[in-house]
């Protein structure tokens, strides 16, 4: 767990200032699922949608998303963005998304790489809601941050289990 050097008053919220860190290279890598029932994803291998193609619309707006991440998250600093790659891919029973986040800046980009793969997420399901409204959104999480202070972070995906506590069935992200 990350030392804090200051805290705040009970109930106070502030921006953390990060004005006295030194400008690293940092990076992130996040994940996220949308299941879907088999017509479903069969619809979208198809390109058989009513409103397209969802996988390409996902990634743009996994990007789009990425690059406003402080008016979507409060307190969150704007940060000038070097790279973010969104990738969307069917599999078995759903869509995975992944996304890596780029900067040089004060403060990582963990909280980018994680917005990116969330609107990616809602964009497939928008795009496919026409066909069933029961798809999940799920599985959202931090796969690896490197660079800063705190040092580099990698999840470690072999326990991934469901919800139902017995081991995932599809490929490991």
């Amino acid at each position: 767990m990350a030392k804090l050097s200051h805290y705040t008053k009970r109930g106070e919220v502030r921006m953390v200032d990060v004005s006295a860190k030194v400008v690293t290279t940092r990076a992130a890598t996040a994940y996220g699922f949308v299941k879907m029932k088999p017509q479903v994803l069969q619809a979208v291998r198809r390109l058989n949608n009513p409103k397209g193609n969802p996988l390409e619309v996902a990634r743009i707006a996994g990007i789009a998303a990425a690059k406003r991440t402080a008016e979507w998250i409060p307190l969150c600093h704007p940060l000038p963005l070097t790279h973010i790659d969104v990738t969307a891919r069917l599999c078995k029973n759903g869509v995975e998304i992944r996304s890596h986040v780029i900067a040089a800046a004060q403060t990582g980009v963990e909280m980018e790489a994680l917005v990116a793969v969330t609107a990616a997420a809602l964009t497939v399901y928008d795009m496919c809601k026409a066909l069933d409204k029961g798809i999940e959104i799920t599985d959202i999480y931090l796969l690896e941050k490197t660079g800063g202070k705190s040092g580099d972070f990698r999840r470690d995906i072999r326990k991934k289990v469901g919800a139902n506590g017995k081991p995932a069935r599809r490929r490991k992200p």
